[in-house]
Order: C-alpha cells, then structure tokens, then sequence
C-alpha cells in the first residue's frame, strides 16, 4: 500500500509540548505546589490532544513527517508519524495524564521530597518518548532512546539513599553500556551496509546486500536485540528489578508507559522496518531470538512466583510480558504481529493499574509484600478491585485486553505452524496465574490482622482509600476491560501498519 507523505507541525507540538513544561515547572516549584502539578497536567493534555489529532490521517492512509534538520546525508533529525508509531504514543501521553494525577495523591500522601523534580523530568521522559515514537530514522530514535535514559535516571535514584543510588547505577550501567557497545555499532553498521537510516515498509535491506552479508546480519539483529536493553530480554534485565526502588508513579512509568515500551516499540521497528520480514525469514537469527524471547518469557514468569516484594514481583512478570510483544513480530505472520503490537498498548492499561495498586497499598497501608496483604480488600476494596482486573488481563482471561493480544499470538503461532512457541504462550498463562491469583486469594478470603499496625504507628482503622490515586485506578482499569470487550478501535489502528 502506497502512503502519502504530508508535511505536518503535529509531530513536533507532540514532542516538545512537555518539554517546554519543564522551566514553568521548575520556575514555579515549591511556592506553589498546586499550579505546579497544574501545568504538568496541562502539558499532558496539550501533548495528547495533539497526537490524538493525528489519528484520521493516519487511519487514512497518510504518513505525517517533521524535517528538523540534515546532519548528513540520508542522516536527518525528522519526525514521522506512522500507524505503530501512533499506537504507542496514543496510550503513553493518555496514560501520562492518569500518572501525573496519580503522583499527585502519591507524592503528598508519602509526604515526598524534590518534587519539583520528580515533575520536571517526568516530563522530560514523555517528551523523549513521543521523539521515540515519531522518529523517522535510527538515528532520532537513538538520540530520543538516550535522553531517556537519562531523563528516568533522578527518578530512578529520587530518594538519594544508599538502595536508590545503587539501583541508578545498575540501571544506567546496563542501558548506557548496552546503548554504547551494541547499538551505536549496529547503526553505523546499517548506514554502511545500505546508505541510509530511514524507516521503510519493508525493511532497507535490499537483497544483494542480503545475499552477501547473511553473517554479518544476523550477529547486526542480536546486536539490536540487546542495544535495546529496555526490551528487557534475558539476560539483559538486571537494571528493570533494580529500578524498583523508585517511587511507584516511577515504577508505572518504568513497567508501563515509557522505558520498557521504548525498548520493545525500538525493537519492533527494527524488524519491520529495518530488516523486513523477508529479510529475517533467511536469517538464523529470528529462531534465536525466538529462543531468547520464550526463554524469556518462562523464567521471567518462573521467577516472579518467588518474590514475596509486590513491586518485585511485578517487575518479573514485566520482564516476562514484554517478551511477548517481540516474539509477536518475530513469528512473521500478520496475526502474529498483530497481537504484539496490540499487547503494547493492551499490557500498559493493566500493568499500569497494578503497579498503581502497588502503591495504593504502600501509601493508604504501609505494605509492600505479598504475605502482608490478609483481608485488605475489606479495607482498600476500589485498589482490590482493580488490582483483580489488572490481573486478570495479565493473565489473558476473556473479556480483559490481555485476551485480546493474546488470543491473536496464539493464533500467529498456529499460523506459524510453531507447536513449542504455542505451548510456551500457554505455558506462561498458567504461571500468571500461579503468581497473581494467590494474591488475591489472601486479599479477599483470608482474615484481615487485628491488633495495632506496627509501622508508621496507624492503626488498622487509618486505612482507606486516597481519593486521587483510588480515581485514577477506577479509570484504567474501566479501560482495561472496555479495551477487552471493544478492541475494534485499537485493532483498526495496529491493521493498518501491516498494509
């Protein structure tokens, strides 16, 4: 399918909206908490409108473009704005809205420090998201991928204790020195071997260059692979359960929203529009991927079962989920694809409201492990409820988007014709189950502790639900089942990047 290309300001409002949040942030600070959070809020709105703005055209067949500048030749600073591009920006800058509300009952209800900051670069890392999403080329994805990572570094770090510093720098470690052995190589690669860096259906990879590279493209895809360590594939996911020792709207952000979607949404542009699916239907390397991926996704799983920490354990099953949405692309059928495109945008509404129920329990009751939470639903029933539809979509149980994505790589898989990738994906539904049902279990039908409540110094009667963080719980997880039972408009949108 032929796509007109339409010059377009939208891209770059979409980027910069946030970013220009930042010095009204920083101006207004502490004096005046309330318009500072307002102009977080209204930067988010600003960025959402206009990327939802775009969605006609693109549903219409039109490609958005930006030009910035020309650094060399077919090397370009430019935005443009696709179908996949579309799907993951759409739900970062809405879910952002929810999150900036969100901090707002969470960093007054934990009586936070710095958090001027905390804003500050919260917006930053949205803004560098949206130069992900809407990158033309590499090379504006690898510089946007950066600032990133060094957007999320003070929220990683936020509580300047020994634990958070030390968490920072594995996360750093891991996405900078990946970043820098792998991914500069591999671009610098593929600018050689095909003279430029833009995206295109299809893939640049002619095939001459195919034909006579066939070794030196599959070690250039694992490259990527692991360049883009956000992605979280095993072994490279140390830094993703070391972050947790951020601030839960942080963890949300980590888990669902923007750094670990960035590695996934990277990865999956290098398959379909670096490489192409006919390129990587020659290459040895899609079936180690695939190998890497269920791995992956199994132990991933395998290790979440173990940890009594909630955040510890939803980090695991993160690492596990992301997988699915490569392995989706990598099976190279358009069913295929099509539910790990969906599953991007599917497993950010429930993980995002699990990891908000996270938080909930830690703010309204003090509890952060799994063993802790007897009977609390008859005390927090909105956060339960809601940590209960997360669940069930993480699982894949029918009416919850999860069934959705899951359903359409269960079927990529037959397609396929991949019986172990199949049993994988089966696999792995079970072992959701294993670690996120005995957590409800304990929240609904054991008995809720009596006697005073031996942190903080609250009794069991202070507990109870923050308004802000409970609202925003009810709207993602409303959503979790809405997108479930009406999926058309999402999957019309993700259709289109395979025509």
């Amino acid at each position: 399918m032929s796509l007109e290309v339409q010059t377009s300001v939208l891209p770059l409002i979409a980027v910069l909206s946030s970013a220009l949040a930042i010095p009204f942030i920083v101006w207004i600070g502490e004096r005046n908490p309330n318009l500072r959070e307002a102009v977080s809020v209204f930067a988010g709105i600003i960025k959402f409108i206009a990327v939802l703005s775009m969605v006609p055209s693109v549903i219409s067949g039109k490609i958005l473009e930006c030009h910035i500048v020309t650094l060399l030749p077919n090397m370009d600073l430019k935005f443009r704005v696709d179908a996949l591009g579309l799907v993951f920006a759409l739900g970062a800058s809405f879910l952002w809205i929810l999150t900036t509300f969100y901090s707002i009952g969470y960093m007054r209800g934990h009586q936070e420090k710095k958090q001027t900051r905390y804003y500050s670069c919260f917006a930053g890392a949205l803004s560098s998201t949206m130069g992900i999403a809407f990158a033309s080329n590499l090379f504006t994805l690898f510089l946007f991928y950066e600032i990133l990572t060094f957007t999320t570094y003070p929220l990683v770090a936020h509580h300047e204790d020994a634990e958070a510093r030390a968490g920072g720098r594995k996360y750093v470690l891991y996405l900078v020195g990946s970043a820098k052995l792998f991914l500069i190589a591999a671009i610098v690669l593929v600018y050689l071997l095909t003279g430029t860096l833009e995206f295109r259906n299809g893939g640049i990879i002619e095939a001459q260059v195919l034909e006579k590279n066939k070794g030196l493209l599959n070690l250039l895809f694992i490259m990527f692979l692991y360049g883009f360590a956000k992605a979280a594939v095993m072994p490279l996911h140390g830094w993703l359960p070391a972050a947790m020792v951020a601030p839960t709207p942080v963890s949300a952000l980590l888990h669902a929203v923007a750094v670990v979607k960035s590695g996934v949404f990277s990865v999956l542009r290098v398959i379909l529009h670096i490489f192409g699916l006919e390129s990587l239907k020659v290459l040895p390397a899609t079936d180690i991927a695939l190998l890497m991926c269920a791995f992956t996704i199994t132990v991933g799983s395998i290790i979440a079962l173990t940890r009594d920490n909630l955040k510890a354990r939803l980090a695991y099953s993160t690492i596990s989920q992301l997988s699915y949405i490569i392995l989706g692309a990598l099976l190279l059928t358009e069913e295929g694809i099509l539910g790990g495109i969906l599953h991007i945008t599917n497993h950010a509404f429930a993980k995002i409201t699990l990891f908000f129920c996270a938080g909930s329990l830690y703010v309204c009751a003090h509890k952060t492990l799994v063993s802790e939470l007897d009977g609390i639903a008859k005390r927090l029933p909105i956060t339960m409820v809601a940590f209960t539809i997360g669940a069930l979509a993480m699982i894949g149980m029918p009416l919850f988007n999860g069934f959705i994505s899951k359903w359409y790589l269960l079927v990529g898989a037959v397609e396929a014709q991949n019986l172990w990738i199949l049993m994988i994906l089966l696999l792995s539904s079970l072992l959701n189950a294993g670690y996120f049902l005995p957590i409800i279990y304990r929240a609904y039908f054991k008995d809720f502790p009596q006697g005073r409540f031996n942190k903080m110094h609250h009794t069991h009667h202070d507990i109870r639900e923050n308004p802000f963080m409970a609202g925003v719980l009810l709207i993602t997880s409303i959503l979790t089942i809405l997108t479930g039972i009406y999926p058309q408009p999402l999957i019309s949108l993700v259709e289109v990047v395979l025509k």
